[in-house]
């Protein structure tokens, strides 16, 4: 085990360790570094499948290195999320993944 991150494996493998506590924050709901965070997700370029206006909310993996938010998120649908989406390329592409039980706790 390392460090705090005990639950890493529950996480999948592309996620990288910044999005382990976004994850966490998500689930707590907050608190969150950026304004932006948890602000709807507007899916105008349809990425993501059709759900009614609100159903996604972003948030920000932050990008070691970086002086501005970057370009990784976290892209969740329902409320509470049901649904998790990452993107490292600023919504340009998705993969969609599932929590194991008790990841972000």
């Amino acid at each position: 085990m390392r460090g705090d991150d005990r639950r890493g494996d529950a996480y999948p493998a592309f996620l990288p360790r910044e999005a382990h506590d976004v994850l966490r924050r998500i689930a707590a709901g907050g608190p969150f570094d950026h304004r932006q965070d948890g602000s709807t997700f507007q899916n105008r370029e349809n990425r993501l499948p059709k759900q009614p206006r609100g159903y996604y909310r972003e948030y920000t993996v932050e990008t070691p290195g970086s002086d501005d938010r970057g370009a990784r998120r976290i892209v969740t649908g329902g409320d509470p999320p049901r649904e998790y989406f990452y993107s490292d390329d600023h919504y340009r592409s998705f993969r969609r993944f599932d929590l194991a039980e008790g990841a972000s706790r």
